[in-house]
């Protein structure tokens, strides 16, 4: 059976990007794996180091969608990976997490969002559950060799 995610307050909440689980990557703390997913748009600029430092991941969120910011030539390329990349470290740092991923065994994992039919599912399910597609990748990469 399926298991749908989407709010940071349900039971598996902390597989959304907004949930508060920082960690260290790249020589810098980031509150969130959003925070750290939209600054990257804007690598080495000052919009990064603005965008870590976003009080919420709503903000982080809003920040790195604004479009006068100068987004990376590449990105469309590289955003999956940077994706597999903070979500994986999220899950390193984070024993109590790490055991409620490794937990779902082999069930499908879906970020149920309404509107969102690349990361999400979409309203009708049609979309490409990016973020549950890495989440199961995560999934099977910790399982290999979970950090003590």
């Amino acid at each position: 059976m399926p298991i749908y995610f989407y709010s940071t307050r349900s039971e598996y909440g902390s597989f959304s990007n907004f949930s508060r689980h920082g960690f260290e990557l790249d020589g810098e703390y980031w509150p969130t794996t959003e925070h750290y997913f939209q600054a990257q748009k804007f690598p080495q600029t000052e919009h990064c180091d603005q965008i870590r430092q976003a009080k919420t991941p709503k903000d982080a969120a809003n920040m790195g969608r604004d479009r006068s910011r100068p987004l990376r030539q590449d990105w469309e390329q590289v955003k999956d990976d940077i994706m597999r990349k903070a979500v994986l470290r999220k899950f390193e740092t984070h024993a109590d997490i790490r055991e409620i991923l490794l937990a779902t065994g082999d069930e499908e994992i879906v970020e149920n969002s309404p509107t969102d039919y690349y990361w999400g599912c979409g309203k009708d399910g049609s979309g490409k559950n990016m973020l549950g597609q890495i989440l199961m990748e995560v999934r099977d990469i910790l399982r290999k060799g979970t950090p003590e």
